[in-house]
């Protein structure tokens, strides 16, 4: 049984599927689930300009509204069965804190929950999507100069958006704090990753920050680990930060994904509620 899902797309996110928002509600009910977080992607900032081929990281700012009124209505049709929360995946992109800031400002009232994630990294004053592709993830490191300079870019920036005036709003969940690892079969490290993220959990524990478990990666075949991976999770535990599961699905088939080898990793609890 899963008790809660704090990280879950819909049939809103252009790079998934079009599975409903009751394909994902009903599948959560059948699993014993007590409540889910819908955490699509947020519109990204006007001024960006989305780095992969198909423009379609996130949802447009034009279908915000309709998300957010479909799952108004469907917490009420559900409010006996199922604890619905709604939330966004938020991007942190360096150099775009005040346009990010404003959004936070306008969407967070009727949020309930939101989580705060890299994918996009600055490299030679150029912007690359981090997960998007084997073949991107290498070019990106062939303009950093090697994996390791790739990972150090990615757990910095990861640290700055910890950092982030972001104001009131800002999301108080890090998201899937190894994802730079998604293609590490392909690209196998050579040097030791936790010490590069201990400054990280450092200071989610300092803002009193949770952590994004993210039970996507054991379903990625370049991958087979969570994010964070299990020596992150332990570190986690033993500075006692709180950890929420997240399935980070983008098709209702994909509900519960590493759940079963992650809650004997560390506990999980379901999100706090977003600031009011």
């Amino acid at each position: 049984m899963i008790e809660y899902d704090g990280h879950v797309h819909s049939p809103f996110c252009p790079h998934g599927t079009k599975d409903t928002f009751e394909d994902y509600i009903k599948q959560a009910v059948k699993l014993g689930c007590k409540g889910m977080t819908f955490t699509e992607h947020a519109p990204l900032p006007p001024s960006f300009d989305d780095p992969v081929p198909d423009k379609d990281s996130a949802m447009d700012l034009s279908d915000l509204n309709h998300y957010i009124t479909e799952l108004q209505n469907l917490k009420e049709k559900y409010k006996n069965e199922l604890d619905i929360r709604i939330g966004l995946e938020v991007d942190y992109i360096e150099a775009y804190e005040e346009e990010t800031r404003l959004f936070l400002n306008e969407v967070g009232p009727v949020l309930d929950d939101a989580i705060l994630s890299v994918h996009f990294l600055k490299i030679n004053d150029r912007y690359t999507c981090l997960d998007y592709s084997p073949g991107m993830f290498n070019e990106a490191i062939t303009a950093s100069g090697s994996l390791e300079a790739v990972y150090d870019r990615y757990f910095s920036t990861v640290l700055s958006s910890i950092k982030a005036d972001l104001g009131s709003y800002k999301p108080n969940r890090i998201g899937h704090i190894t994802l730079v690892k998604k293609f590490q079969k392909r690209f196998p490290a050579s040097f030791p990753c936790l010490q590069k993220v201990l400054p990280i959990l450092t200071e989610v524990k300092k803002h009193s920050m949770t952590l994004d478990v993210n039970g996507a990666g054991f379903i990625k075949p370049l991958c087979g680990e969570s994010y964070p991976s299990s020596d992150v999770l332990r570190k986690a535990a033993e500075m006692k930060i709180p950890c929420v599961y997240g399935s980070d699905s983008h098709s209702y088939k994909q509900l519960g994904s590493g759940y079963v080898k992650l809650k004997d990793q560390v506990p999980l609890t379901p999100p706090a509620v977003y600031p009011e």
